[in-house]
């Protein structure tokens, strides 16, 4: 097959490169995203690969499938950005990566707790001036306290386990199915508002779709226990950035971390160091000391990164030949 590879650095190269043994598919690797300016890259491509911040609605789509693309794979594993229906009725077939490295993304949800809570980048930065003081560096152990986790799929799993059997928390959990690994590890399944005010730590794993979208809003965070930490790694619209800032600012939320934003799509994967940035929201959360942001690297280690093509080079493979394609969202004609 012929496949035009957007937004692609030099890691998501190497991968997809090491997966594709043999050359058996030709990939064109474009490091811009895919939009209807860069459209023009995908024409006589049998499939596109595109990632997280590539946005494929119905005019995106009709433009490609008119330039001969049948398949849209995605290096991810939600389908969010994808106008589905419009997919269908132009009889493409879209593909995911269900699973990859669900220990990757937990383990960052992790970091981003312990970072917070022992106020590592702040301490990493007085360091760096020669100060070593210690005055507004406290922070609390994480043995003994609740932390909820919204989403208990592979990923939210693996941070209950990690949370729970590593540090001796009590977990509590919400998600419409109930996970039997969890409930064996002894984690309690409550409502979210339930889950809001008891835990000392909330961190999000859950798909974005309608009813996750601005799930984290003014009136859950009016829920949060006071002083909660809230840590996301899933998708950024799950929170309401100018809600959690408002939380922040009068101090109901006691500390943010975020390795997605709902307004990455400008800003993330790419250098904008000798640039200014416009979006006035994402200023006000770098300018909160208890604020913690990463640039949606949640995914990035090698294992994960290994899963991702491997998944990936396997469905242009499945596809071409017409085989079964795990996870197919939208099947072709």
């Amino acid at each position: 097959m012929k496949v035009a590879v957007f937004s692609t650095h030099e890691y998501d190269r190497a991968s997809l490169q090491a997966a594709n043994v043999g050359g058996l598919h030709v990939l064109d690797f474009v490091s811009e995203g895919l939009n209807m300016r860069t459209s023009t890259l995908a024409r006589g491509a049998d499939a596109v690969c595109v990632f997280v911040n590539d946005r494929l609605d119905a005019a995106l789509l009709q433009t490609i499938h008119a330039g001969g693309t049948r398949l849209v794979a995605l290096r991810s594993t939600g389908y969010d950005n994808v106008d589905l229906a419009a997919a269908e009725k132009l009889g493409m077939t879209v593909l995911r990566v269900p699973a990859y490295s669900p220990h990757a993304v937990a383990e960052h949800a992790i970091a981003l707790i312990l970072a917070l809570n022992r106020k590592t980048h702040l301490a990493h930065a007085r360091v760096y001036k020669q100060n070593f003081t210690l005055e507004g560096l406290v922070g609390f152990d994480l043995f003994g306290k609740t932390v909820g986790v919204v989403g208990t799929g592979r990923i939210g799993v693996v941070a209950a386990r990690i949370l729970s059997q590593g540090f001796g928390c009590t977990v509590l959990a919400c998600d419409p199915i109930t996970s039997a690994a969890c409930v064996l590890m002894g984690v309690s399944y409550v409502e979210l508002p339930k889950l809001l005010a008891m835990s000392d730590i909330v961190t999000l794993h859950c798909p974005l779709n309608a009813s996750t979208r601005h799930m984290i809003n003014g009136e859950a965070l009016d829920r949060i226990k006071p002083g909660a930490m809230l840590v996301n790694t899933s998708r950024g619209a799950v929170v309401d950035t100018k809600a959690a800032i408002a939380a922040l600012s009068s101090g109901k939320l006691g500390g943010l971390g975020l390795d997605v934003y709902e307004g990455e799509a400008g800003l993330f994967f790419q250098d904008l160091s000798g640039q200014i940035i416009a979006d006035e929201t994402f200023k006000k959360l770098l300018a909160f000391p208890n604020v913690i942001v990463t640039g949606h690297q949640g995914f990035l280690t090698d294992e994960a990164l290994r899963g991702i093509a491997q998944t990936t080079i396997k469905n242009f493979t499945d596809f071409e030949r017409g085989d079964p394609c795990v996870e197919t969202r939208v099947s072709h004609s």
